[in-house]
């Protein structure tokens, strides 16, 4: 993942935390708004049984229509050993960057609003900082609707 970041030019802010598992407890650990926190959601295509990323904004679900709408795909949750054998990561630490194979990377629009971002690093105790332009440039993402409010409660700037 650092490899990744490297090599499109920027110079990672990686920090260990103690738990950033979850969405709210990475946004306390770098002390965020939660929705700068990317969550790095995996689904697989049913009928071509490859995976696709959706990058969502920590207070934010993916709608499974949505995405499906978005990616022109049926997707269904991906298997945790698929996701590790595909991305190199286990779920809770899945980096949107420095898979082992490509995906397909789709990402929510609400990250945009933020001039920085903190995305998993590739395991549950590591974050780094990102641009969201930046981020968007090198996950090759696509910007595209396929979110809903979680009853998180986060706030709004």
């Amino acid at each position: 993942m650092r490899t990744a970041l490297q090599s499109a030019g920027l110079t990672p802010d990686i920090r260990e935390t103690d738990n950033a598992r979850t969405a709210v407890d990475a946004a306390r650990a770098v002390e965020c708004a939660l929705d700068q926190i990317v969550k790095s959601i995996v689904f697989q295509s049913e009928s071509r049984g490859r995976l696709l990323l959706f990058l969502t904004a920590g207070g934010n679900l993916v709608d499974l229509e949505q995405a499906a709408s978005l990616s022109g795909e049926t997707l269904v949750r991906a298997d945790a050993g698929q996701v590790r054998e595909i991305t190199g990561f286990a779920i809770g630490g899945v980096a949107p960057v420095g898979h082992l194979s490509p995906l397909r990377t789709f990402m929510d629009p609400r990250l945009m609003d933020f001039d920085l971002v903190w995305a998993a690093a590739g395991t549950p105790q590591h974050v780094f900082g990102i641009e969201p332009g930046a981020l968007r440039l090198i996950a090759n993402a696509t910007l595209g609707a396929f979110t809903r409010n979680s009853d998180a409660g986060q706030e709004r700037p």
